[in-house]
């Protein structure tokens, strides 16, 4: 069967799994690059970041470096963080109340907007404009103090983000401060990552603690146009996180928030080869909350879980490659967040054919 044929519209009581080429073969992932990840919102900063005029933090987006920026003007943008004399790069790491922006390679410096102001030893090229040189730049937007950028023409950030809001009404985002950063890097493709996140079905057999804090029996999964909801009830002792709502939320195509009470923590799945990605999780907790042994006692209990889905992961990357599988069904009752996943890729890759 074809690559193009394996990408047709599936009904979820009928619907199999994606075949195992999408998972190895390095096609697909160039690919996917362009009709992905560069037409889609990317999780890049947050807000803390970049506060004031000046403040920076770099990112990536579909091969291309980012630089976003506070300008002088108040305007957060995101900068292509490639200088246009010969691809140095204008930053290396997050900075703070830059005056503005100077190429590390050779120096030509640009305003925080963009435009070229200086570019030394210049004088002797011919019909040389420094007022016709700009940084290119990407498409923006903010949400709950999260920072997204997009390459090319996305869907608007308040459809894809749609519902979300009045969910989560009780959980106060915005006032929530960046804690840590913790990065992983999986020997699997980053779907199969996202696969693994987007259903509680393996919670029972490769989460015991996960599976004693929720409710397998109340378990239940929402979509929308371009997100879905996981939410169970919690069953937590109070050292940890109470009792309440766990809500997993997937923002296409590679984001989740992982909310609980009195804790945000945001993903990001980065892919860095056919078999290999990476994950960036950030924690966020109440402004003013200076509980060190808890959010100790949170990375140690997401760092378990996260090992846990790492090794199951590794071992399926591995079986995708044998040669061995062909696509199987999915369950519906419980993989329905899997099959909503599938079909924005398929039809992301059918948009690009």
């Amino acid at each position: 069967m074809s690559i193009e044929s394996e990408l047709l519209p599936q009904a979820l009581e009928d619907a199999f799994a994606l075949p195992a080429t999408f998972y190895t073969n390095p096609q697909i992932a160039a690919r996917e690059r362009d009709c992905v990840f560069a037409r889609h919102w990317q999780l890049v900063a947050h807000v803390d970041q970049v506060r004031e005029a000046g403040d920076h933090a770099i990112a990536e987006v579909a091969g291309v470096p980012l630089l976003i920026v506070r300008g002088d003007d108040g305007e957060l943008r995101a900068l292509h963080n490639v200088c246009r004399h010969r691809a140095g790069p204008l930053a290396t790491c997050e900075g703070r109340g830059a005056k503005a922006l100077r190429c590390k390679y050779h120096g030509w410096t640009y305003r925080l907007d963009g435009q070229l102001r200086s570019a030394p030893e210049m004088e002797g090229a011919c019909g040389f404009d420094a007022s016709a040189i700009r940084l290119p730049q990407a498409r923006v937007a903010q949400w709950q103090n999260l920072v997204f950028a997009a390459l090319e023409s996305p869907p608007a950030i308040t459809d894809v983000l749609a519902g979300i809001d009045a969910r989560i009404g009780a959980h106060p985002l915005a006032s929530y401060v960046f804690d840590r950063r913790t990065r992983y890097e999986i020997g699997c493709n980053w779907k199969a990552y996202v696969d693994n996140y987007l259903e509680g079905y393996h919670v029972p057999h490769i989460h015991p603690a996960l599976n004693r804090m929720l409710d397998y029996r109340s378990y239940t999964t929402t979509l929308a146009p371009w997100h879905s909801l996981q939410f169970s009830p919690l069953e937590s002792a109070d050292a940890l996180y109470g009792n309440g709502d766990a809500l997993y939320y997937f923002i296409w195509p590679n984001i989740m928030l992982n909310i609980l009470p009195g804790r945000l923590q945001t993903n990001r799945v980065v892919p860095l080869a056919p078999d290999r990605c990476r994950v960036d999780f950030d924690y966020f907790y109440p402004a003013g909350r200076n509980d060190a042994a808890h959010r100790t006692q949170d990375e140690a209990f997401s760092d378990e879980v996260q090992r846990e889905d790492i090794a199951i992961c590794e071992l399926v990357q591995h079986r995708l490659a044998s040669g061995s599988y062909t696509a199987g069904r999915l369950n519906p009752r419980r993989e329905s967040g899997v099959w909503h996943f599938h079909e924005m890729y398929r039809a992301a890759l059918r948009a690009d054919a």
